[in-house]
């Protein structure tokens, strides 16, 4: 049963999408959290000493997940099917050229932004060190546009003739990453400079190249900025940051860990 018609009332599909986010972000939690326990303890290890009552209600929650977003994959896969015949695709030389032009991007406006920019200020520091190193926290620098705006690349042309239609503008984005800078459009608050710090973690970790490579595939993959790997861990440990800024982890630990199993 459908609470939507054929074309979809705007504001009802617009809330659909945020409730949908907010739950891919939940379930991005849970799979942190289990994997924390995959990494410590065994499957016998479970089986073994785990509550059976606890070990019960994790196993049909997880079931009612998959079998809920499972009959949503059939039915995207036969909509899928139709509608993605017509959309153009990449071969691998023309996808390295089009991720050594968003590499040159992000590295120009590295350039042009960094001589601009400020480190952080002795709060900021006090707040984001349970969270990310000392010499993370010392490289980083801080440009605020006050008033001005960045516009759209050119290269969203390229994208959109691609069939990528769920690219933000970047004219109305709090803030954007270019390696070890943050720019950003709109004011300065904490949650917002997490999300900004985690994505030059990835960039430090991964490294440009390797970094460009990852999201240009992943947007390709995905057709959606929102749900690039990249893009998903940062809401996820900005999430988990803004539930309980009293609980210190590492982030480089936690970008590491993705990089290291794949998830990217």
């Amino acid at each position: 049963m459908s609470s939507l018609d054929e074309a979809g009332d705007s504001v009802a599909v617009l809330q659909m999408n945020a409730a949908l986010r907010n739950a891919q972000l939940e379930m991005l939690i849970a799979q942190c959290a289990t994997d924390r326990l995959r990494l410590r303890y065994s499957a016998e290890d479970i089986v073994r000493h785990a509550r059976r009552d606890i070990l019960r209600k994790a196993w049909s929650s997880a079931n009612a997940l998959y079998e809920y977003y499972d009959s949503i994959a059939r039915e995207l896969a036969g909509h899928d099917g139709m509608e993605e015949s017509g959309t153009p695709s990449l071969n691998e030389a023309k996808l390295e050229e089009a991720i050594t032009r968003v590499a040159d991007f992000l590295r120009t406006q590295r350039e042009l932004f960094r001589p601009n920019g400020f480190p952080l200020d002795p709060g900021q520091r006090q707040t984001l060190e349970p969270f990310f190193s000392a010499s993370a926290l010392a490289q980083v620098r801080i440009v605020s546009l006050e008033g001005h705006s960045l516009p759209n690349p050119p290269l969203y042309i390229a994208a959109r003739a691609l069939g990528i239609r769920d690219l933000p503008d970047m004219t109305h984005m709090a803030s954007v990453t270019f390696e070890d800078v943050l720019v950003f459009q709109e004011a300065i608050v904490t949650r917002r400079l997490f999300h900004g710090l985690v994505h030059a973690v990835q960039f430090a970790v991964l490294g440009l190249e390797r970094y460009t490579g990852l999201f240009v595939r992943g947007i390709l993959r995905t057709r959606s900025y929102f749900t690039v790997p990249l893009e998903a861990h940062a809401f996820l440990l900005e999430s988990e940051f803004a539930r309980n800024p009293a609980q210190p982890f590492s982030v480089e630990e936690r970008v590491r860990l993705w990089t290291n199993q794949g998830r990217y």
